[in-house]
């Protein structure tokens, strides 16, 4: 059984992760990679199936910008902690092309990533760290009242300097 974090707290994950040349269960919603997915489209054309997709870091949005309302689920891949190019890939995905589904962070997040993670738009984390696992399951998240680079949503109204210091 696999758990991801989810509004404060760990719950099941109801989706399966297709490794590449893995077969697709029979059903279920299911997260393949993105290499796959381009590959295999065209046999979901007309199908309402949710379909998630695995994001590699340094893969542009425009490779699969086209297909981004298909998926009910994008999951950004976090191989090392010090790769933070999908944090800039979560807002864009957000607010530049409108993402309405699950974003989900996947790899090695540290425990005080988590709240920079929400604040750009993930959902979910499913988190390989057993430090920042253990600190999460212990109720010890960091948590910060001020930002040096608020949020848009958050703290910075429209109309305002949304690069002034706010608290939260």
């Amino acid at each position: 059984m696999t758990v991801i974090f989810k509004n404060g707290q760990f719950v099941e994950d109801t989706w399966k992760t297709v490794a590449d040349g893995e077969d697709l269960p029979p059903s279920g919603h299911v997260i393949v990679p993105l290499d796959w997915w381009q590959a295999q489209r065209g046999a979901f054309e007309g199908s309402n199936v949710p379909i998630g997709v695995r994001i590699e870091p340094g893969t542009k949005i425009e490779d699969y910008a086209a297909d981004i309302s298909r998926f009910a689920l994008i999951a950004l891949a976090f191989p090392k902690f010090q790769d933070g190019r999908h944090f800039s890939t979560a807002q864009l995905l957000r607010e530049r092309y409108g993402f309405k589904g699950e974003l989900r962070a996947v790899g090695e997040i540290l425990l005080d990533q988590v709240q920079l993670m929400s604040r750009c738009g993930f959902d979910t984390l499913q988190i390989t760290d057993g430090p920042t696992l253990a600190a999460l399951r212990e109720g010890r998240a960091t948590v910060l009242s001020r930002f040096y680079q608020p949020s848009p949503a958050a703290e910075a109204p429209v109309g305002t300097r949304p690069w002034l210091r706010k608290p939260a």
